[in-house]
């Protein structure tokens, strides 16, 4: 049953990719296959190519009641040894909150990050950014750590091995990375974080409840992680007696990318909706995106959640999060700002900024072509 579809309606996807506004088609048509109403479109940047926040910002303007933007940091200054000059990471958040996206994407806590930006998010240059957007108000959606066994070279799976995210003892390791998150939320208590992929702590449900309970704004979301699945299904009671607890702390998210194929994102937001709300006992189908594993991989046993725990899962915890609608977009700002980032790309890269995809938004925006 590779088509599982949801029973609950209005749905909001907290975790989603756009790849180049060449997969807007694909986009929406995963959207209107999954039944899902909104998504959240987590835009991690990538400097030198001018992509990632780019995209996002096309697709919040062009299907404004359906996509909201949780635009990434932009760190071109610091990686270019100030060779390029970007605002800092306070600017940047300030400028997003006035753009009218609607929260910050931060894979800073990823160890493939850190192998780039080798800067403790404890550090002074993330000070001011913090202080920023715990007065602004603005969610974090915050991809921090990896699955315990990407640190075991033995228990690495396959398709994680093929993008490099196998850590050894040179690379920041999980207990340091979540020691410097428990410091930023010590010192900034007041910020809203939704964690990405249950912050890997979906083999600790003790350690993960003793979290929510000291950080009474923390949430998590359920991106798969395929991992996770496996490792609640172990006990599926204790599974949902923590969902049933925490029901309003846990945001739905499923990682959806514009360039899976519709079946590919029928088949992985059908896996988290059956395990929701079945009672199912089963395996990631054949047709799932590589990302999810091989079908032998493990075996998912379906929480059956009430349906108040899965209204609350589904969309209630987004909206009091990030609202019910997303954000209007200045369309002016958000114009000025890819062709900002199609100068730093330009800069960095050498390549002519009207090539990027940053250039290539602006124009569109602005009725160019």
């Amino acid at each position: 049953m590779s088509q599982w579809s949801s029973k609950v309606s209005g749905i909001i996807d907290g975790h989603v990719h756009m790849g180049t506004i060449g997969g807007e088609g694909a986009m929406l048509a995963i959207r209107q296959a999954t039944g899902i109403g909104k998504m959240a479109l987590a835009s991690i940047q990538d400097p030198q190519a001018g992509t990632g926040l780019p995209q996002s910002l096309y697709m919040k303007a062009r299907h404004a009641d359906s996509f909201y933007v949780f635009a990434g940091l932009n760190h071109a200054e610091k990686l270019s040894e100030g060779k390029v000059r970007t605002p800092s990471l306070a600017e940047q958040a300030a400028g997003f909150a006035r753009m009218g996206c609607d929260g910050i994407k931060m894979i800073e806590g990823k160890p493939t990050s850190r192998r780039h930006l080798n800067i403790p998010v404890t550090d002074r240059y993330f000070a001011d950014y913090w202080a920023c957007v715990e007065e602004q108000g603005m969610p974090v959606l915050w991809h921090v750590n990896d699955p315990e066994e990407f640190w075991d070279p033995q228990k690495t799976p396959g398709w994680a091995k093929q993008r490099h995210w196998g850590y050894g003892p040179e690379d920041a390791q999980k207990e340091d990375l979540y020691a410097e998150v428990d410091e930023v939320l010590r010192r900034y208590p007041r910020l809203k974080i939704i964690f990405a992929h249950f912050y890997f702590l979906s083999a600790d449900l003790a350690r993960a409840a003793r979290l929510l309970d000291e950080h009474p704004n923390v949430h998590v979301d359920l991106a798969p992680g395929v991992e996770m699945l496996y490792n609640i299904s172990r006990d599926p009671g204790a599974g949902r007696d923590f969902f049933t607890r925490y029901a309003g702390r846990i945001v739905f998210g499923t990682d959806l990318a514009s360039g899976l194929t519709v079946e590919e994102g029928r088949v992985r937001a059908g896996i988290v909706f059956r395990w929701l709300e079945s009672g199912d006992v089963f395996r990631v189908p054949e047709g799932a995106d590589f990302l999810l594993g091989p079908p032998e991989d493990g075996v998912i046993r379906g929480m059956s959640l009430a349906e108040e725990a899965l209204t609350r899962i589904y969309r209630e915890n987004f909206i009091r999060l990030v609202g019910a609608e997303p954000r209007a977009l200045d369309v002016e700002r958000a114009i000025a700002e890819c062709r900002r980032l199609a100068g730093v790309a330009e800069a960095l890269s050498g390549r002519p900024a009207a090539e990027t995809e940053a250039a290539l938004v602006a124009g569109r925006l602005a009725g160019e072509s």
